[in-house]
């Protein structure tokens, strides 16, 4: 897609300095919040990282208006880089569908729409991990919910731009075949 002539150095450096403030922006607000929770239902987590809600569970003061804070924060922030990817991505299908190789266009589908499938898995578990009504909420869930955004897109990545390596497809239908004929 020639990326480096598409978007220049400075545009490059200012999107990387907007991730990094706002992820650390949002890191901070969310430990500050932590630290400052009473907790009297032990310090115990029922999964396997600390995460926000988990750690709200135990507190014995109410955590509601620092749930709201948080929360229309995040909402913010996320919304923010829903709507920059969604423009990415029209302008990635602008250029990509401007090539004139029939070839080159599908290269190019082939490494996107993958990546867009985990950027879905990843914010739709996430939006349902945080928004969800605590009737339906059971720590077999939550931990299912949490290792599908917190291990599954980061581990999917590498192999979708894998797959594009045809040694590394050979050899994966070579395998799949000793498995099931075997």
């Amino acid at each position: 897609l020639h990326y480096g002539s598409l978007v220049g150095s400075r545009a490059c450096a200012q999107m990387a300095a907007a991730a990094w403030g706002s992820g650390f922006l949002n890191a901070v607000l969310h430990t500050a919040t932590t630290f400052s929770l009473p907790l009297c239902q032990g310090n115990a987590v029922d999964q396997f990282f600390c995460e926000i809600p988990q750690i709200l569970k135990l507190s014995c003061s109410d955590t509601y208006l620092r749930e709201v804070g948080a929360l229309v924060f995040s909402v913010c922030l996320v919304f923010g880089c829903f709507v920059f990817i969604v423009v990415s991505y029209v302008q990635i299908l602008r250029a990509v569908l401007r090539m004139p190789s029939e070839q080159g266009r599908h290269k190019a589908f082939s490494t996107c729409l993958p990546h867009l499938a985990v950027v879905s898995l990843f914010i739709s578990t996430i939006i349902f991990a945080h928004l969800k009504p605590p009737s339906i909420s059971t720590p077999s869930l939550d931990l299912v919910v949490a290792v599908l955004y917190v291990v599954v897109p980061p581990a999917v990545n590498p192999v979708i731009y894998s797959m594009r390596n045809q040694d590394l497809k050979d050899t994966l239908k070579k395998m799949i075949l000793v498995v099931i004929f075997t």
